[in-house]
């Protein structure tokens, strides 16, 4: 199973986990997610294992703000909002096969270890 890494530039976050991966010679793909970003199949995905669209969200970015998710009503409004920026999602995404993280969690990342 292919374990994959989805960042953003500058987020400190991301390159940590990238870092812990690297120190343990686990191999994985980095997605830069401001060169490519997510399909609506890979992103329903995650977003079911991540356990809803709202995980997702990095409420804390300029963009959000600027954006006014916070302020619309629908979902799939905002659903359509996040798909057209992906420097919304939170990072680091981890992911290996059905298995999803948002943010640094190596607790969870030593479980998988065995994959």
């Amino acid at each position: 199973m292919s374990l994959q890494i989805f960042t953003k530039p500058k987020c400190q976050e991301s390159r940590k986990a990238e870092r812990y991966f690297k120190e343990r010679r686990i191999p994985y793909q980095l997605c830069d997610l401001s060169r490519r970003a997510l399909s609506r199949r890979e992103y329903e995905a995650i977003r079911q294992a991540a356990g809803g669209m709202w995980a997702l969200i990095d409420e804390k970015s300029k963009l959000y703000e600027t954006l006014y998710l916070a302020y619309l009503s629908e979902e799939s409004a905002v659903e359509e909002k996040l798909l057209e920026h992906p420097l919304l999602f939170r990072t680091p995404i981890v992911r290996l096969g059905r298995l999803v993280t948002v943010g640094y969690q190596p607790e969870i990342w030593r479980t998988w270890e065995n994959f």
